[in-house]
């Protein structure tokens, strides 16, 4: 075995890594049976959200899609439910991947506030498949050696728990921190949150011009967004 296997059986043999790996499948089906469920029931998902909110276009567009919107609630709602169950987890887990990335995708790409929950659900999901390493290798395209039972020769012990508990922890804050300063400016989940960021912007009026845009205007992101560094522009070029 490599270096890398070494570590994985080492850590699929601990009771801490278990457990983690038990935690990150109900997380993640936790957070796939509510929003499968409202789906099928015909409701908007995250009806709190304004239609004119770059994320809330998308969610009423795909609202009125009709069966397409209820098949998209009962593929959450299976795939939790295969996360949940041990013998089905990886089914679960693979499922779960495609769909978290465009999630995570469309929230970043419409400057959502809850990128950050949504990364950290990729990055769980993520794990559950390098947690099923010892399944998913005979799948890739890579010459796999003859299975022999895992001999462990450089355990780390305590020190691996350290190592990617601490390194987990870190992750998590720079995706707070990161993604805190990551946009210039951003819609907010409502017309007040947008308002309220002007208050600490460098540039004041072309904040409210941009909540302008978005909320009583209906404008797209991207328009807002152009508006958005007019005003900037303007606003320089009358300093001078």
């Amino acid at each position: 075995m490599n270096r890398f296997e070494e570590l994985y059986y080492e850590a699929k043999a601990d009771k801490w890594f278990q457990r983690f790996a038990v935690f990150c499948r109900i997380a993640l089906a936790a957070s796939f049976i509510p929003a499968g469920y409202i789906k099928i029931v015909g409701e908007r998902f995250a009806a709190g959200l304004p239609s004119n909110n770059p994320l809330g276009h998308y969610f009423d567009a795909l609202h009125l899609t009709g069966y397409y919107y209820t098949f998209i609630g009962i593929v959450q709602i299976i795939t939790a439910i295969l996360l949940l169950i041990p013998r089905t987890s990886l089914l679960g887990a693979l499922m779960y991947f495609p769909i978290i990335v465009n999630i995570c995708v469309l929230t970043y790409a419409t400057r959502f506030d809850g990128t950050r929950g949504n990364t950290m659900m990729l990055l769980a999901s993520l794990f559950l498949l390098i947690w099923n390493y010892d399944r998913l290798k005979h799948l890739l395209p890579f010459k796999q050696p003859k299975a022999d039972p895992p001999v462990l020769k450089k355990p780390l012990g305590m020190r691996l728990r350290i190592i990617f508990f601490g390194g987990s922890f870190a992750i998590l804050i720079f995706i707070i921190i990161g993604t805190f300063y990551l946009f210039e400016i951003v819609p907010g989940n409502s017309e007040d949150e947008c308002s309220n960021q002007c208050a600490s912007s460098k540039n004041p009026a072309a904040c409210q011009v941009f909540c302008d845009c978005i909320y009583k205007q209906g404008q797209p992101l991207d328009s807002c967004l152009a508006t958005f560094n007019k005003a900037k522009d303007i606003r320089k070029s009358d300093g001078k």
